[in-house]
């Protein structure tokens, strides 16, 4: 599964290990990605949407209706 939320776009970020001796050497930080399904009363049906925990605020603050036409605006299949 990609590490890319749908909504927000969050994608892992880049970065160093630092040892106690200071010896560097390269790791990766992912997004909290998380599978939620919504039911979307326009649409009639249930989306299913991989999900950063931010994303997941941003739904419940602007709701599934608001989201979803974003989403559809910027051309995401579901």
């Amino acid at each position: 599964m990609a590490a890319v939320c749908q909504v927000t776009g969050a994608v892992p970020g880049f970065g160093h290990n630092v040892s106690h001796s200071n010896r560097r050497t390269k790791r990766r930080f992912d997004p909290n990605i998380q599978k939620k399904t919504y039911y979307v009363p326009s649409l009639g049906r249930k989306v299913k949407l991989t999900l950063s925990a931010r994303g997941i605020k941003v739904i419940d603050a602007r709701g599934i209706e608001a989201v979803v036409a974003d989403l559809k605006k910027r051309g995401v299949k579901f």
